[in-house]
């Protein structure tokens, strides 16, 4: 896998084929309380994914935005907030990287580039976390939707 280290942090090769990709999209729009749009934080072409009512904490969400907690790009990474314990195991495991954002104090520690899912197995591992993300910003504790 390679990225760019710096501003804007994309993911530069091994993207998501294009049905891939539109079931992931298609497993964020059926979160409850998500809509989509245009991201707030990052290039317009990328998928926001906003909560109609973000109740989670600070280091829940990609600032200056108070309610985009992740976004997928046109190659099918995501940048996304996820709880601080699974920062380091999904590093260790190859999933993601931190963003380079994230080293800045004003900026929470939790946002991640988690790698473009190529297959249902990787997709799975992606809707996983991506459920792992919305609870955080959403303040749902492990519930099965």
């Amino acid at each position: 896998m390679t990225t760019g280290r710096e501003i804007p942090h994309d993911q530069l090769d091994q993207f998501s084929p294009p049905e891939v990709r539109a079931a992931l999209v298609g497993e964020a729009e059926a979160l409850p309380g998500v809509f989509t749009g245009p991201s707030q934080v990052s290039e317009p072409s990328s998928l926001a994914l906003r909560l109609r009512r973000p109740v989670g904490p600070w280091e829940a969400f990609l600032h200056p935005s108070r309610d985009e907690f992740g976004h997928i790009h046109r190659a099918g990474f995501m940048h996304l907030t996820v709880p601080l314990p699974l920062v380091a195991p999904l590093v260790e495991a190859g999933w993601a990287e931190p963003h380079p954002i994230s080293l800045r104090p004003e900026w929470p520690d939790t946002i991640v580039m988690l790698y473009a899912p190529r297959d249902e197995d990787e997709l799975a591992v992606a809707v996983a976390v991506l459920r792992a993300s919305w609870e955080q910003a959403s303040g749902v504790s492990g519930e099965k939707k």
